[in-house]
């Protein structure tokens, strides 16, 4: 199975544009094009990639680089945004979600400037970034005068959940690194800050508008995959367009590695979504 440092210590993949969506220093991304889009009229498909690492400030975007490259390469254009996070000044409640909605409806700005599809969108995110996509194509739900509401919210086509953090009142229930990240993350457990999980925890939000598809590895030591059979079975209750994937014998980062067993299925569910031909190499 495929470690964090065997994503990390790969040689880094071709540079994106790095572009700032707000005015704090890690609200960033990097945008990557199809090689040609200089040759062609046509816009866009787009992916917006969230990366996870716990929500914790040591974990930054580059180990999500290989992933939108690999997704570039196939002719998809991908956003992938940094966010302040635990340990980061302002990070956790509430500048992490401020920054992730930020970075998320910056599509729009982005268009305005490359050949993007805003019709052709789908927010991508993997562990806590899954937690932070799902979250993401939720947010009509928000009361509108709660502190996480923006006007107009950018709704994708669809969203893919890579063995992502869908309940985190159940996660943060369970000791260990990830899972201790639920508290920081909200500023308090479950029963100090209640009102925080239900603003912030998918599967508490739903039913979401987009399309979802949530692909899980097991067995997965990280992100147990009871999150996304839970999430998904309360989606489908609700009347959701929600599909599960698992994975045998696959772990949590071959998600995310292009070079995995798991890389074709996630590939082939982005170009679905994307309503891309199915046969591109």
């Amino acid at each position: 199975m495929v470690t964090y440092k065997d994503i990390v210590q790969l040689p880094p993949p071709p540079a994106g544009i790095r572009i700032a969506y707000a005015d704090n220093a890690l609200a960033f991304g990097d945008l990557r094009l199809p090689e040609n889009q200089l040759q062609d009229n046509r816009l866009h498909p787009l992916a917006v990639v969230i990366h996870g690492g716990c929500w914790q400030g040591e974990n930054d975007l580059a180990h999500a680089a290989h992933a939108s490259a690999a997704l570039t390469a196939i002719g998809i254009a991908t956003w992938t945004i940094e966010y302040r996070r635990i340990g980061n000044a302002g990070g956790g409640w509430t500048g992490t979600f401020d920054d992730v909605a930020a970075g998320a409806d910056f599509v729009r700005v982005l268009a305005q400037r490359f050949p993007l599809d805003l019709n052709r969108v789908v927010f991508v995110g993997h562990s806590a970034g899954g937690h932070l996509a799902l979250w993401l194509a939720a947010r009509r739900n928000l009361p509108l005068q709660g502190p996480l509401c923006r006007r107009e919210p950018f709704e994708p086509r669809g969203v893919v959940s890579l063995a992502g953090i869908t309940d985190l009142r159940a996660f943060g229930a369970v000791s260990g690194y990830c899972n201790d990240s639920v508290a920081e993350l909200l500023g308090g457990k479950p029963d100090q800050v209640p009102e925080r999980y239900a603003l912030t925890s998918p599967i508490e939000l739903l039913p979401s508008p987009s399309m979802q598809r949530i692909v899980h590895g097991n067995p997965d030591t990280v992100v147990p995959l009871e999150q996304s059979q839970s999430y998904v079975e309360r989606a489908l209750a609700v009347g959701s367009n929600v599909h599960l994937l698992v994975l045998e014998s696959v772990g949590h980062f071959d998600l995310i590695a292009p070079f995995s067993s798991a890389w074709p299925h996630i590939k082939e569910i982005i170009l679905k979504l994307l309503g891309e031909a199915a046969d591109r190499n």
